[in-house]
């Protein structure tokens, strides 16, 4: 039985090509970055070449990059950073329901800490209002912290509108791109944007490493304390292999982004056509024209999300969904609830299907297709 991968928005897969050079610099580049030998110095070289060289993949310079082990972490130092530097100014932050736990539990612990936190409400494309957004920013806001796309639904936020906004305001502006970046050509000064997160393994580069871009003259408190690593921003010896093998997906993706973007908004289209040929009910979540491309999240009426999710790895699909299970317990999609209300039906019956490089277009038909089964059996009386 062929296994479908289709849950990239969760991680991908590793690019060969990324293995590779990581394999060959566990064997050449072991030193430590910090050292002053020749070991060192040739670690610090091929650090420094990355750092330069992913820093252009978003319009920024070598010395507003800070690498960290991840999206989480990145997000985290934007958050606590900015705002335990500013609140001087007021202890206001703005961001939005559907923000992913790594901003929403951040700002949840800054408001244990005295800070006010205003989570704005999105439509049922799970896009914010920028008339919501202009009334809720204050004289004392110090942080506002919106995705730019979405990790269930796909929906891409006005990010620039927000960022010629606050142009004229005290308030950092941070972004959570994990989703957005390797989708969507990001350039932070078009977008006005002072903080912004990436994580490697989103775009076939390895888990553990990420970066969070910090315009120069941003004020952040440090998350970590030790060596003077990364500007002395973050302490901690510099995971080399990692950083190379981000490099490398880097530079896959924007040789093939464009190329990649038309394939994945193919297979929307592919499984939702392919969806419509049978005799079932299904709706999508989100709208098709301002979303992720490669983020499709369907609603089955009449099915359970875990036994949609068991059918379909029993013939060989993974694919996720935006329920957390916990000892037997389904706990709603707070994306889903933001967007629906907590009574739709939608919450109990949604599946996000995500998609990557490793996929075709015979693979999204038989998604389809077998996804099309399942919910005949799961809905017939």
């Amino acid at each position: 039985m062929e296994r479908i991968y289709v849950d990239h928005a969760a991680t991908t897969p590793m690019h060969p090509a990324v293995i590779e050079k990581m394999a060959m610099s566990m064997a050449d580049y072991f030193g430590n970055p910090s050292s002053i030998h020749s070991y060192g110095r040739e670690a610090r070289k091929i650090v420094d070449e990355a750092r330069l060289g992913i820093a252009r993949s978003i319009g920024a310079k070598e010395t507003e990059l800070i690498f960290t082990s991840g999206g989480t972490e990145a997000d985290n130092y934007a958050i606590f950073g900015a705002a335990e530097a500013n609140q001087a100014n007021g202890k206001h932050i703005i961001t939005t329901a559907i923000e992913h736990h790594a901003v929403l539990h951040a700002c949840q612990e800054l408001e244990r800490r005295g800070f006010e936190v205003t989570y704005l409400p999105v439509d049922e494309n799970g896009r914010i209002s920028l008339s919501d957004f202009q009334q809720s920013l204050r004289d004392d806001t110090i942080l506002v912290t919106i995705m730019y796309g979405n990790n269930e639904v796909g929906a891409i936020q006005p990010i620039a509108e927000i960022g010629e906004i606050l142009s004229e305001h005290q308030a950092v502006f941070h972004t959570d791109a994990v989703q957005a970046y390797g989708m969507e050509k990001i350039d932070v000064n078009e977008l006005k944007v002072d903080l912004l997160s990436v994580s490697a393994h989103k775009i076939n580069g390895p888990k553990g490493i990420g970066f969070l871009y910090s315009k120069n003259g941003i004020k952040l408190i440090s998350r970590t304390f030790g060596g003077d690593q990364e500007r002395k921003r973050r302490a901690g010896t510099e995971n080399v292999p990692a950083i190379i093998g981000f490099f490398e997906a880097v530079k896959l993706m924007e040789q093939d982004r464009e190329k990649r973007r038309d394939q994945y908004k193919l297979y929307k289209e592919t499984l939702v056509d392919t969806l419509k040929a049978y005799p079932i009910q299904f709706t999508v979540n989100g709208s098709l024209e301002t979303s992720l491309p490669h983020v499709l999240n369907l609603s089955f009426p009449g099915t359970n999300v875990e036994a949609l999710l068991v059918n379909l790895d029993l013939a060989g699909i993974a694919a996720s969904s935006g329920s957390a299970c916990t000892a037997g317990a389904v706990e709603p999609s707070h994306v889903l609830v933001s967007m629906f209300g907590k009574e739709s039906y939608k919450l109990t019956n949604s599946i996000r299907f995500s998609f990557g490089v490793s996929n075709t277009v015979e693979q999204i038909k038989k998604v389809g297709e077998e996804m099309a089964k399942i919910v005949q059996r799961l809905t017939t009386k």
